[in-house]
């Protein structure tokens, strides 16, 4: 999973447009074959996916927990 901020930016971009194409019709034809495109909740998982990717890059945070250590002192 190492992509770099434009590539995530770039597949954001596909998904937003694949989303683009299933608005204005599920399937098409040509000529005798039918073509189906991806399922709306599909897209909209990825579509997800990668603004979360787009963000975590922008702010170059890396994933995972974020671990911060306490120390107590008396006072």
């Amino acid at each position: 999973m190492s992509w770099t901020l434009d590539e995530a930016r770039q597949n954001l971009a596909t998904w937003i447009a694949a989303e683009q194409a299933v608005a204005t019709g599920q399937s098409y034809r040509i000529g005798t074959r039918q073509l189906t495109r991806a399922s709306l909740s599909e897209i909209a998982q990825r579509i997800a996916f990668w603004r979360a990717e787009v963000a975590r890059l922008e702010t170059g945070r890396r994933p995972g927990a974020r671990v911060m250590r306490v120390v107590p002192r008396d006072l």
